[in-house]
């Protein structure tokens, strides 16, 4: 068995799973809408210095937060935006279990 071309088959698999399939099609769509997309770019900016600060055991800006928790808000009452953000964790989710599987 090659490593290489089950690593190739799996990412095969991952694309042409509900999931990707899914995910990739209302990304698209997010990014013909140039305020969503960037909405979702400042949100997605906002998560990763909630979540850094987090990580490094400290209580994030609550600046941050407000502003993370308004966008999100926001976003959520978006139809495009709240399957986007719904395809993305059902994306993550699934990649995290790869990942467990592979950590066995």
């Amino acid at each position: 068995m090659n490593v290489y071309d089950e690593a190739h088959n799996l990412a095969k698999a991952i694309k042409e799973s509900n999931e990707y399939r899914d995910f990739d099609m209302l990304r698209s769509e997010v990014e013909k809408d140039a305020q969503l997309s960037e909405m979702m770019s400042q949100m997605q900016q906002l998560q990763i210095a909630v979540q850094t600060a987090q990580m490094t055991g400290q209580t994030p800006d609550p600046s941050t937060m407000s502003q993370f928790q308004s966008l999100y808000t926001m976003l959520a009452a978006n139809p495009t935006a709240a399957q986007y953000l719904q395809a993305q964790l059902r994306l993550s989710v699934m990649v995290k279990d790869v990942l467990e599987i592979l950590g066995d």
